[in-house]
């Protein structure tokens, strides 16, 4: 049961969790996608996979602050978790994708991640027999943009967790200070990470463009909008312990340094452009409080990550 946080107390919601690890018989959409997340029969010369940049010892995130695509080619961001997405559409850092079977064909037929052409790559799915035969039984159809988005989706929406310290009443004195913290009027945490996956899934300036050494417009590239320069989307912070590096570029590689920022931005970026109300004045966090968030952000991993998150 995936626990809510709340200002006043603690409250639950319900969500469906599947294992990722126990292998079956390919017999639904989940499973087909799964074997499809897995296969480099995805990538333009068959040598990386959906898994190469979303890990699933790290939380389905990756381990470099900029993803290497086909032939090491650098992308533009840092790979995101794509676990306990479900619902929480638009999807990416800039949310150019509006539904998360879009999000799943998107990075197939990016130039600098796998590079396949969707066109081509439904052409060698039907060219595989025991694709065809799959998508067959499981679709009643032959491979298409339309089913192989499905697919992936499927999947990827049985990544939820829902064990972490947190949903089980386990925390530390520390990280329930922690949390107490986090949904406190002093750091305003909980204005951006709310609800069962602590993300709002909006758009926010968190100071982290100023137009000279950070230039990345965010959310501005889709919109147009000027008020959306240097937004991004709001991740969720469930086994965030485990998904390091942190930010749209990765330029944190631990949750302290990440406290660190959001305590006096200005210490990080000494001109941002458009950075959102709630962080323009620093947070004078004492010592103690830093560990408490820290150890807080902690609590939230699922406990089959629990050794690599210590």
């Amino acid at each position: 049961m995936k626990k809510w946080l709340i200002l006043g107390g603690l409250g639950c919601a319900i969500a469906l969790s599947i294992g990722f690890n126990n292998p079956s018989p390919i017999k639904t959409k989940a499973q087909l996608g799964k074997k499809l997340f897995f296969d480099p029969i995805l990538s333009k010369d068959h040598t990386i996979s959906c898994a190469s940049c979303h890990i699933p010892a790290n939380g389905f995130a990756d381990t470099l602050a900029i993803s290497l695509g086909v032939n090491a080619s650098p992308g533009s961001r840092n790979a995101p978790t794509v676990m306990n997405l479900r619902g929480h559409d638009p999807f990416f850092w800039d949310g150019r994708a509006a539904s998360l079977e879009e999000q799943a064909l998107m990075p197939i037929s990016n130039p600098v991640e796998m590079d396949l052409p969707i066109t081509e790559a439904i052409k060698r799915l039907n060219n595989s027999k025991a694709y065809k035969q799959l998508f067959v039984s499981i679709f009643k159809q032959l491979p298409s943009p339309k089913n192989l988005g499905l697919a992936l989706a499927a999947y990827q929406n049985t990544l939820e967790t829902d064990e972490s310290a947190f949903d089980l009443d386990q925390m530390s004195a520390s990280a329930e200070r922690g949390r107490q913290l986090f949904v406190s009027d002093k750091t305003k945490c909980f204005d951006c990470h709310n609800g069962p996956d602590f993300t709002n899934d909006e758009f926010k300036n968190i100071g982290l463009y100023d137009g000279i050494n950070l230039t990345d417009e965010g959310r501005y590239t889709i919109t147009k909008n000027k008020d959306d320069i240097g937004k991004f989307k709001t991740p969720g912070l469930r086994n965030i312990a485990v998904t390091a590096p942190y930010m749209h570029n990765g330029m944190f590689k631990t949750l302290e340094e990440v406290v660190e920022y959001y305590d006096n931005p200005y210490q990080f970026v000494a001109k941002p452009i458009n950075i959102d109300s709630t962080l323009r004045d620093p947070l004078k966090l004492s010592v103690d409080q830093k560990k408490d968030l820290v150890n807080f952000l902690k609590a939230l991993t699922d406990k089959q990550y629990l050794k690599k998150a210590q």
